[in-house]
């Protein structure tokens, strides 16, 4: 009776060493597992992305020139500054002043296709009822961080009873970019590659017996290094990697080929879960007409009657041309229409105007159009 009441003792003790040990190794698994995978952080949406920029831009001047071609050779005319917008460190808009130009566009339903940059590749005018209008193309030049900095506008023309596109108008955008690691790097010169001043030498001849395999062994040896590249080359192209190398263990770049290929070879592949997102099309320099805005107005202030204006009896419809921004905001109001004693008073009520925003195929744009105001007494 005393041995099995030890044995009952020595059960409870042994189980606890037991679970001991299984926690143990419980931990130290979870110590080599591999930690699990991490969300990447979502990029944030800035103002500076949503307009199509690449890299740290602080300011961007954008400049409009007419081409002509009277002398029979394309001139450009005087710069007109189009629009000017600046941005912070963390790329939210801080400046936008935009400068419309009158009678530069159209009034009609645009439509548009992008490159595969994203940017506006062509642009079709159609009127109320369908047909066409006018037609544009849009080619771009490029500065170092890939933003573009020259874009020339040709319409569609009919010459000779065929289609083609005459230049009309080239836009300069200046952009200027605030200095970080990215910008220091790509700003600096390339260094220049050392070349090597012994000359190269030929490997030694296979030695033979007979004469003949002399002379042949002599003729390979004064063969020209260029020929000898050539001949590897041609080695290269016809045998399997395998037996490259071995022919070609000599040659250092080949080797180094080979081990940077076996390299990438090894490395572990990343799957995604998801395709990334397709880049989104970047917003279009010019606005969409819109023609007269008073009707799609969310808030429509009144203009105050001048009293000046009043005793003199002056009275009529002024038409202010605005431009309306991504948010719905108008960001340059100019009377075009209108006598000159209320043309003030209109513009300044134009500007406290406000527009639900308008999309473009999902992409928020501007809007040019116009807004009118009727002054009249009161009968």
């Amino acid at each position: 009776m005393l041995r099995i009441d030890r044995r009952f003792f020595l059960l409870p003790l042994v189980l606890a060493l037991v679970a001991a040990n299984a926690e143990a190794q419980s931990n130290l698994t979870a110590k080599v597992s591999p930690a699990p995978p991490t969300a990447s952080r979502p990029v944030e949406e800035t103002d500076r992305l949503r307009d199509g920029l690449v890299g740290p831009v602080r300011r961007v001047r954008t400049e409009v020139a007419k081409l002509s071609n009277e002398t029979g050779k394309l001139q450009e005319g005087k710069h007109a500054v189009l629009e000017v917008v600046s941005y912070d460190l963390r790329g939210n808009k801080t400046e936008n002043q935009y400068f419309p130009i009158a009678g530069s566009t159209l009034t009609g339903k645009e439509v548009y296709k992008y490159d595969e940059k994203g940017n506006i590749s062509e642009m079709t005018l159609l009127n109320a009822d369908g047909s066409l209008l006018s037609k544009e193309v849009y080619q771009y030049e490029f500065d170092f961080a890939g933003n573009w900095n020259k874009m020339t506008t040709a319409v569609a023309v009919i010459e000779s009873g065929k289609l083609t596109f005459e230049p009309t108008e080239v836009t300069y955008r200046s952009i200027m970019y605030y200095l970080d690691e990215n910008m220091m790097k790509m700003t600096q010169p390339a260094p220049a590659v050392a070349k090597s001043s012994a000359p190269e030498t030929s490997p030694a001849p296979a030695q033979s017996n007979n004469a003949s395999g002399a002379n042949l062994d002599a003729k390979a040896t004064t063969k020209s290094p260029a020929a000898n590249n050539t001949a590897n080359t041609r080695t290269n192209s016809s045998l399997p990697a395998a037996m490259n190398s071995e022919r070609l263990s000599g040659s250092g770049p080949v080797e180094l080929a080979n081990v940077r290929t076996n390299a990438s070879a090894n490395s572990p592949v990343v799957n995604l879960d998801s395709d990334p997102p397709p880049p989104a099309p970047r917003p279009m320099l010019r606005p969409v007409s819109g023609g007269v805005l008073n009707g799609t107005a969310i808030t429509l202030p009144s203009p105050v009657y001048p009293d000046t204006a009043r005793r003199l009896r002056i009275a009529g419809v002024v038409s202010v041309d605005v431009v309306v921004d991504e948010t719905g905001k108008v960001i340059s109001a100019v009377a075009s229409a209108g006598p000159a004693l209320l043309r003030d008073v209109a513009v300044q009520a134009a500007l406290k105007a406000r527009f639900s925003p308008t999309k473009l195929s999902g992409q928020p744009v501007k809007v040019a159009g116009s807004i009118n105001y009727k002054f009249a007494f009161a009968q």
